[in-house]
């Protein structure tokens, strides 16, 4: 049977409450991740997406048209457009578990924690049709 730990990337990139949604797009920007885990002290707060980022921050960033006012939407904090608390399964559950929350609540990811809610993976809806695909 298929677990979390056969699934999950455990190449974590993570965020603080605090940052700007700047260091955000930077992030996004410079590699292939769509989420992001918000950690503080090593525990899990939340998720930040590329889609909360692109509602969060005006269109015309890094357009001819920008302006004072479109470039301050990077200043916004993490905790303002993340998902807070979010789903999340054991390094030991196996993929049914995930399955049936990406089909219940319309999510793409699940952080995968170990005790106190430390993030040790992430799971996407895309790593589970990667493994359940006919090879």
């Amino acid at each position: 049977m298929t677990r979390m730990h056969d699934l999950m990337s455990s190449n974590l990139v993570t965020v603080e409450l605090d940052d700007s949604l700047a260091t955000v797009k930077e992030i996004f920007d410079s590699s292939s991740f769509h989420h992001l885990l918000v950690v503080e002290e090593g525990r899990l707060f939340g998720v930040v997406s590329d889609r909360d980022l692109l509602r969060a921050i005006s269109p015309y960033v890094g357009t001819m048209v920008e302006t004072t006012r479109d470039l301050a939407t990077l200043n916004k904090r993490v905790h303002q457009v993340m998902s807070r608390k979010p789903l999340t399964l054991r390094p030991e559950d196996p993929v049914g578990d995930a399955i049936r929350l990406f089909l219940e609540h319309g999510i793409s990811c699940l952080p995968i924690v170990v005790e106190d809610l430390k993030p040790v993976g992430i799971v996407t809806w895309r790593d589970v049709l990667r493994a359940l695909a006919p090879r």
